[in-house]
């Protein structure tokens, strides 16, 4: 009886062992949005830092659509993702993401602001045309933005701020909101548009590239992947890299309730 249970424990031991090795060789599934599949290198090198950095197995994965990164985090292998506030707001309200750090380069919070043609008045255009707001869909400084403003009824989806513009431009909107970062380092491409910043929707509180874990993954690898990416700020191309206040996404997620988006069932 004792050699059975001596075989058993053994057996057990082993098998724990095994399973603790197999643990740190396992592959984490770092996500980009889709929009970097034009920085796959950087996305590479990313991984790459946070690998050395941490001792574990980190590969990058560009997502093809938003939807494949939820579906990945509530699944139960181990993800991260690099991402801005909208996903980031949507992954905090179903509880499965735990964000780390950010990345701190003076232009880490943004916001949405109101562009319109020039000698127009933008708060009779948006008061009177609320269903006519242009914004790109699935950014805070798009869609929160717009829909907070005009309360949940602005109707123009476009792939993306450029786009939301061109609407404007071809009379298919009256106005369109898009990140006031973007505006600065577009402006002059159209200097018939003017910028109007949006009383209590256009303040730069929404966070930018976030590092977010898996809520599943092990709270000493978070650990780990925290560290890794305060230590890599180079290949994150940040003068540095901190930790996301616990409270960083609650003005996102107030844009979201203000517009009528529900980010516990939203869809792309």
């Amino acid at each position: 009886m004792k050699k059975t249970l001596l075989v058993l424990l053994t057996i057990l031991l082993l098998a724990g062992l095994a399973g603790t090795a197999n643990a740190s060789g396992d592959v984490i599934s770092c996500w980009f949005p889709p929009d970097w599949k034009s920085k796959a290198p950087q996305a590479k090198a990313i991984t790459t830092a946070l690998s050395e950095h941490s001792g574990l197995n980190i590969q990058p994965r560009i997502a093809k659509s938003y939807p494949e990164i939820f579906a990945a985090f509530s699944a139960d292998a181990n993800n991260m993702v690099y991402v801005g506030s909208f996903v980031q707001a949507i992954i905090k309200a179903q509880d499965i993401g735990t964000p780390l750090v950010q990345n701190v380069n003076g232009k880490e919070h943004y916001s949405g602001v109101l562009i319109y043609p020039k000698g127009e008045n933008p708060q009779t255009l948006l008061a009177e045309n609320p269903a006519a707001v242009a914004y790109a869909v699935g950014a805070s400084s798009g869609e929160s933005s717009a829909k907070a403003a005009t309360g949940g009824k602005a109707a123009v989806p476009t792939p993306n701020h450029g786009a939301s513009i061109a609407a404007v431009k071809a009379d298919k909107a009256k106005t369109a909101v898009v990140k006031n970062w973007w505006w600065e380092s577009n402006r002059e491409k159209y200097p018939e548009m003017a910028m109007y910043e949006i009383p209590g929707i256009s303040l730069i509180k929404n966070p930018d590239n976030v590092l977010t874990v898996s809520k599943k993954m092990a709270p000493e690898v978070q650990e780990k992947i925290k560290n890794a990416a305060i230590a890599s700020k180079d290949a994150f191309g940040a003068p540095e890299m901190r930790p996301l206040a616990d409270n960083d996404l609650d003005f996102s997620l107030s844009l979201m309730k203000k517009g009528g988006i529900d980010p516990l069932t939203y869809s792309w």
